[in-house]
């Protein structure tokens, strides 16, 4: 028995940023389509030729002007049928940590405006996009507990502080510092640099850099993080 299928495949993108111990999410807002007046994340349709990393990465160029290497995938969502009003749409979603500060956005293509959201003052989204955003969230504080990440998040130089704080804030709970950092250090992904911190209050602090080599490796083998709360 043969079915006429006229269902397309989508691609849409979960940009997080860190900035001022805040967590931000990219977001645009559509120059088409029923759902222009709301902002929604970057995305679109697959093309024939291309593979899902290559349209996230395209459409997330057309539409922000921002580049990412590397993203992790999230969930398909296409139970409802009609998430999209348009057509019957499945999509695929991925999710990136990037330093925001390093990245310039401007709106271009299907974008009418795109602009980082704390992710405590989020907009009504278009389509189903705030239970994307919802599961996203909720993938990163997992990840945060039994893998250490979020190094994409922080400049190439960082206090040892700023980390930290990076975990409080997507964690939304206060950690025990001094286990995070014996564990941290024990790892050795991390290392202390010869610089420090240009803030000219306090007591001058070394700042790290990450060790990506030695994560990677660990990362291949297996390691166990887990994180205590104070």
């Amino acid at each position: 028995m043969s079915e006429n299928q006229n269902i397309r495949v989508a691609v849409d993108a979960i940009v997080f940023g860190y900035q001022n111990n805040q967590l931000y999410v990219l977001l645009i807002q559509q120059k088409f389509g029923t759902e222009k007046s709301y902002w929604a994340l970057p995305g679109g349709l697959v093309k024939n030729d291309e593979s899902l990393q290559d349209a996230v990465k395209r459409e997330l160029k057309e539409e922000t002007n921002i580049t990412v290497n590397y993203f992790e995938q999230l969930f398909t969502f296409g139970d409802d049928v009609f998430r999209d009003p348009r057509n019957r749409v499945i999509s695929v979603a991925y999710f990136a940590l990037v330093d925001a500060e390093k990245l310039k956005v401007i709106a271009d293509t299907d974008a009418e405006k795109a602009q980082w959201f704390k992710i405590d003052e989020i907009p009504p989204l278009a389509f189903d996009h705030t239970i994307i955003l919802g599961k996203a969230i909720k993938r990163l504080k997992a990840k945060l507990t039994y893998e250490p990440i979020g190094f994409d998040l922080l400049p190439k130089e960082f206090l040892f502080s700023e980390l930290e704080n990076l975990y409080c804030t997507i964690l939304e709970k206060e950690i025990d510092r001094r286990n995070f950092r014996k564990k941290i250090l024990s790892f050795e992904i991390i290392e202390e640099t010869d610089r420090f911190s240009p803030v000219k209050s306090g007591r001058p602090a070394k700042l790290f850099r990450f060790k990506k080599e030695k994560y990677n490796a660990l990362l291949e083998k297996g390691f166990h993080f887990e994180i205590k709360f104070a």
